[in-house]
């Protein structure tokens, strides 16, 4: 006689599954307190370097954010060029109390800044920054594609997309900025969707968004597993890249400023004023893209009530030839302007406008003397009483 099939068959599979996805999760949080420890632990060590992992992922940052005598320093290319007397370097023994952490690379712009800092969140609020802008990012219509896709991070991009450091208004215009740049997020659909979400402002994307958040904090938690995972393999490696077999989603490819064919000639002094190219300077300035999200990285430091101190590298002579001084004004002015406007203190060098002892011509990179004026600038700013 065939007996019925009980329906309690299929239970200790079932049970048998459970306690195989608890094991997992069990395993995934233990190697995620790990890193977290491992990450505080080593964080004076890893503060001063300039790692890939760093500048893409958010763990490192996170650390060094949350231990008081580390400065976060955001910025371009000039963080990563091997110069004398560079801010990580100078500081990196803690010499009046504060090592100084770096963040950028080649390319990076004040759209790429605010991604992390947004996705970093609450773990800013109260503490003190650093942003150092390149002039020269004021000087062209457009932030370049290859620029923003060669420092974009999917980590910080979901992060302040799907998490609560700012609010909606400010996400919809973050989210149409990222927009413009389609192929950045064409690699992952629940990011490009929220984006279009934000954007478009409609409620019944609204409905959508709300629909696909749990999803994309699922995201948020699985791209910071991967982000510890990479560092415990940075720490455990005593800090040998990554191989690109162990990076589960590729990032885009890098790209970096190539040097003009002058570079390490001595800067020359302005030419005579030439007044079509004064005012297609005074065009540029105006016409910089760069000036909204600009404008967008101070709303979000303003949200998350961090302290920052914004570094406005002064104008490079070369990339100024033939441009009057009030023309120059108009950049420094502004400049000026917006850090008032949200009650931010500045430093724009403007006394160092066209002095090659300062900038290394056609590099818009501090020399070892204008890094020192830089130091001089962050370690006031660090230990002013707040």
């Amino acid at each position: 006689m065939i007996r019925p099939v009980s329906a309690r068959s299929g239970t200790p599979h079932l049970f048998s599954a459970v306690v195989a996805c608890a094991v997992i999760i069990a395993i995934l949080c233990s190697g995620r307190l790990l890193a977290i420890y491992l990450e505080r632990k080593t964080v004076h060590w890893i503060a001063p370097r300039d790692f890939f992992i760093k500048n893409q992922g958010l763990a490192f940052e996170r650390a060094a954010a949350r231990r008081p005598d580390i400065l976060l320093l955001y910025g371009s290319s000039e963080l990563i060029d091997p110069i004398p007397n560079r801010a990580s370097d100078f500081f990196s023994s803690a010499p009046t109390g504060f090592q100084v952490c770096p963040v950028g690379k080649a390319g990076t712009t004040s759209l790429t800044i605010l991604q992390k800092l947004g996705a970093l969140g609450h773990e800013l609020r109260g503490r003190k920054i650093a942003i150092s802008l390149s002039a020269s990012s004021f000087l062209t219509p457009a932030l370049r594609p290859e620029f923003y896709a060669g420092n974009f991070s999917l980590q910080a991009a979901s992060g302040i997309l799907f998490g609560d450091g700012v609010d909606l208004n400010l996400k919809a215009a973050i989210a149409k900025r990222m927009l413009q740049f389609p192929d950045t997020l064409a690699e992952n659909g629940l990011l490009h969707l929220a984006a279009s979400c934000l954007a478009s402002g409609r409620p019944v994307d609204r409905i959508v968004l709300m629909a696909i958040w749990p999803l994309g904090k699922l995201q948020n938690i699985m791209l910071d597993l991967q982000d510890h995972f990479e560092a415990l393999v940075y720490i455990f490696g005593g800090g040998k890249p990554v191989p690109n077999w162990l990076r589960p989603l590729n990032p885009h490819k890098m790209h970096s400023r190539k040097s003009s064919d002058g570079e390490g000639r001595e800067t020359k002094s302005f030419d005579a004023i030439r007044p079509a190219r004064d005012a297609a300077f005074r065009a540029r300035i105006t016409a910089a893209s760069e000036w909204t999200d600009l404008e967008l990285l101070f709303r979000t430091l303003a949200e998350l009530k961090a302290e920052p101190l914004i570094l406005s590298m002064p104008i490079d002579a070369y990339a100024a030839r033939g441009v009057s001084r009030s023309a120059r004004e108009v950049y420094y002015e502004r400049m000026r302007e917006l850090a008032q406007r949200y009650h931010f203190p500045i430093i724009e060098f403007e006394q160092h406008d066209a002095d090659p002892a300062f900038l290394i011509a056609h590099r818009e990179h501090p020399t070892p003397r204008g890094w020192m004026v830089y130091n001089r600038a962050l370690d006031d700013f660090f230990r002013k009483a707040k």
